[in-house]
């Protein structure tokens, strides 16, 4: 790449390098601001696609989907450059000219923005004051920086009542004993802190707020800590679901955060009624439990659908060989995630994953394995020395504060971040080749008396995405195909309606539609959806 990316920048330098793109591309970009959050930080979109972009099939790329994976926020701004500086190759333009971007690099900038403060601490929630432990009082219990190093890390306390014991494969960290294994716990850990408010508990109401993914409705969680008042109560999930929700041309939407189905893909969960997940639907694939779960019946769809999981395992093959990743930790469901509600709420395809992930140490914890690729690789900075500390809360007991620095297991050594940043955008632009495509072949006409013909032409979908997704088709914000048999000449159907909806087609699958018409002049067929594309062909009835 040409603009340097070797280091993690904050929310300004962000918003300077995407006016500076939006300003040096105005032919192929424009940069929109959605919402502003409760502290005054824009949500920026910056579209990226030729001529009429939002009537072409649309991918949705999302970065600061979690506090603590500033990562994406780099991986989502880097591809935006890369792709803009590549704009030239025919193959690139090729790309833009089918398949618009829609990319917002940080989403909760309020909670990312914390990994550049002076008091580095992996935050999750916005600015949005809220009493997250529910005790009428707000932030009166926050993190102190007790050894002055400018990060929170843990206290441990040895204490004969605690749970915690040393780990075997690295001294210097903490694990909870094990009393299957005759392990007793003799060290009591907590985050680095006072108890301000004297109930007993440590840092458990620190700067209040709400987790941007945690306040989505799909399996939202009521009362849940960080979940917010109500599903989409907060500026930024408001302001990023009513955008989706507008473009009906956005067919998948990948985002960077915790959630991992790429390094991992989901599975399908199993019919009762035969192998494969299809047995007694009728060929169409879906088991009774999902056809409950698109009534108004008890049941609900908690599962990705068989015909979704193939293309879910074909990207994610796709990822790992471009990425050279290996052993991701596979997917962690959080109540009110953005990445499960763009799949079962908003229908889209909905790929996530964190960009990257410690080495996979078998044997070893994740922490241990952290350590490990740390001084194999001479990276500094990642542990805290243990350190005695005076605690006011526990006279007469021995006190270090030391651990694992925030953020180190989620957020790679910014060295790796060209290489990162590089692999993802081969990822993102080859899965955009594989956007739904349609064609219109075979046209036949048959004249089968005066003025009446018969009219056949197969429909085809040249791409890898199917249309639209499986569950796309039960939800309403999914556009649904039509195909139409127009002419600006008066005609009547014998057989056949003008305009009628037009099932999803999968990958590679073609379909055959006919007609029986009474009239003659120029006609025309047109198929598709906004979000599928559309195909049009043309012809004479003499």
């Amino acid at each position: 790449m040409t603009s340097a990316q070797s280091r993690y920048h904050n929310f300004n330098e962000m918003n300077a390098t995407l006016k500076e793109l939006s300003r040096k591309n105005q032919e192929l970009c424009k940069l929109e601001s959605i919402a502003k959050t409760t502290a005054g930080n824009d949500i920026w979109v910056l579209k990226i696609g030729l001529d009429d972009a939002d009537s072409k099939p649309g991918i949705a790329v999302l970065g600061g989907i979690d506090g603590r994976y500033p990562l994406g926020n780099e991986i989502v701004t880097g591809f935006a450059t890369r792709l803009l500086e590549q704009s030239g190759d025919p193959e690139i333009s090729s790309l833009l000219d089918k398949v618009t971007f829609y990319l917002f690099p940080n989403v909760n900038p309020d909670a990312t923005d914390q990994y550049f403060s002076d008091l580095k601490y992996e935050r999750l929630v916005n600015g949005n004051p809220t009493d997250n432990d529910r005790d009428f009082k707000m932030n009166e219990d926050p993190y102190e920086d007790l050894n002055g190093d400018g990060m929170i890390t843990l206290m441990r306390i040895k204490d004969p009542s605690g749970t915690y014991i040393t780990e075997t494969d690295d001294p210097r960290l903490m694990i909870e004993a094990d009393l299957a294994k005759g392990e007793i716990g003799d060290w009591i850990v907590l985050t680095e802190g006072i108890d301000n408010d004297g109930d007993g508990f440590f840092n458990e109401d620190p700067e209040g707020g709400v987790n941007f993914n945690n306040n989505f409705a799909f399996e939202y969680e009521e009362f849940g800590r960080l979940a917010g008042i109500n599903a989409n109560s907060e500026k930024e999930t408001k302001a990023v679901a009513d955008f989706l929700y507008d473009h009906f041309n956005i067919f998948a939407v990948f985002s960077y955060g915790p959630q991992d189905n790429l390094g991992k893909p989901l599975k399908a969960k199993q019919s009762r009624e035969g192998s494969g997940g299809s047995g007694g639907s009728g060929g169409s694939g879906i088991s009774s439990e999902e056809r409950r779960g698109r009534s108004r019946g008890p049941g609900k769809i908690t599962n990705i659908l068989k015909e979704d999981e193939l293309l879910n395992k074909l990207l994610s093959e796709k990822y790992l060989k471009i990425t050279g990743l290996s052993g991701s930790p596979g997917f962690t469901r959080e109540a009110g995630n953005f990445m499960e509600w763009a799949y079962y709420h908003y229908g889209r395809y909905s790929y996530s994953t964190p960009g990257w992930w410690i080495p996979d140490e078998k044997e070893l914890s994740k922490e241990a394995s952290l350590l490990k690729f740390i001084a194999d690789n001479s990276y500094e900075g990642v542990f805290i020395p243990w350190e005695k500390f005076e605690h006011p809360d526990f006279p007469g007991k021995l006190v270090e504060i030391g651990g694992i620095s925030p953020f180190a297991l989620t957020t790679p050594p910014a060295e790796l971040l060209d290489s990162i940043i590089e692999s993802n955008y081969l990822f993102i632009t080859d899965a955009a080749k594989m956007h739904p495509s349609l064609e219109l072949l075979d046209l036949d006409i048959e004249k089968l008396d005066n003025n009446i013909f018969r009219i056949t032409v197969k429909v085809h979908n040249k791409g890898v995405f199917s249309t639209s997704s499986k569950l796309g088709e039960a939800v309403k914000w999914v556009r649904k195909m039509r195909i139409e048999l127009k002419s600006d000449n008066e005609f009547s159907l014998l057989s056949g309606r003008a305009i009628e909806s037009f099932a999803r087609l999968n990958g590679d699958e073609t379909r055959e539609k006919s007609w029986l018409v009474m009239g003659t002049g120029k006609f025309s067929i047109i198929a598709g959806a906004v979000n599928s594309g559309t195909a049009e062909i043309s012809f004479d009835l003499k």
